[in-house]
């Protein structure tokens, strides 16, 4: 569904991204780690469109996203974007209507088909009773779930998340990914995901793939990445990985003995 070739990306002259090589199947969701500045939202933004690609190629079930109009890649491509700045004024149910924009017509008629999905949408991120409130009147939180929502709401197969648990809650954090593990499985989406935390990684993606400096330096299974040497030389402080007591995933710790 997702295929990137020797992807390289460059700002001011300078390499942000090398030879990049990923490719990702339907209901599949594969999870971006690294560092700070390593290039994970550069490479999402880069799948997407929204940055120019110095070399090599994205292909959308085998078509090149250079080929394509931003119409054809919003049918394609929903984003859940870092720090996004949605219009405070504009509700909940108007903000999750715009994930609807590529299939409206030039009069802009929303219509009931429109409604209903992005109703389900707001069911799906526990969010229904969001939907008459202000954008500005909501939490950090809300807001995120409301971000999921809209790109729901657009009803592609391909699905890009960057950081989207950074302002939620525990029960928040564990239902948005619980959504987003099902959503590959039962809707066949090909979700890409970039997280800070290790540990989420080991427990939902399917497979890891790791970024450091601009690089793939590891992609696998959980238990092929996240490796104690591995991690320990990307993010330059050792760790220790265990076994899960519960799960059949890699549990990373910090060596606070250092």
């Amino acid at each position: 569904m997702l295929t990137v070739q020797n992807l390289y990306v460059n700002y001011a002259s300078r390499p942000v991204l090398k030879n990049i090589n990923l490719d990702v199947k339907k209901g599949e969701m594969l999870a971006l780690l690294g560092p700070n500045g390593s290039g994970k939202s550069t490479l999402l933004r880069s799948i997407c469109g929204t940055l120019p690609i110095a070399q090599g190629e994205v292909y959308l079930s085998g078509h090149s996203i250079g080929t394509l109009t931003p119409q054809a890649r919003a049918r394609w491509i929903s984003v859940v974007p870092q720090n996004a700045s949605l219009p405070p004024a504009f509700t909940a149910w108007e903000t999750v209507l715009l994930g609807r924009t590529p299939y409206i017509n030039f009069l802009g008629q929303i219509s009931s088909v429109d409604e209903k999905i992005a109703r389900c949408a707001l069911e799906k991120v526990d969010a229904l009773g969001l939907a008459e409130r202000c954008i500005g009147e909501l939490s950090g939180g809300e807001q995120q779930r409301i971000l999921l929502a809209r790109a729901l709401a657009q009803s592609t197969p391909i699905l890009l998340l960057d950081e989207p648990t950074t302002h939620l809650d525990l029960q928040h954090q564990m239902g948005l990914l619980d959504l987003t593990h099902r959503l590959a499985r039962e809707e066949n989406l090909t979700i890409v995901i970039a997280l800070h935390d290790l540990n989420l990684a080991a427990r939902y993606a399917d497979r890891i793939a790791l970024l450091v400096n601009g690089q793939i330096k590891a992609i696998g299974a959980p238990k092929q990445v996240l490796r104690a040497d591995v991690i320990g030389e990307a993010y330059r402080w050792p760790v220790q990985v265990i076994d899960h007591p519960f799960l059949d995933a890699p549990l990373i710790l910090p060596d606070i003995a250092r």
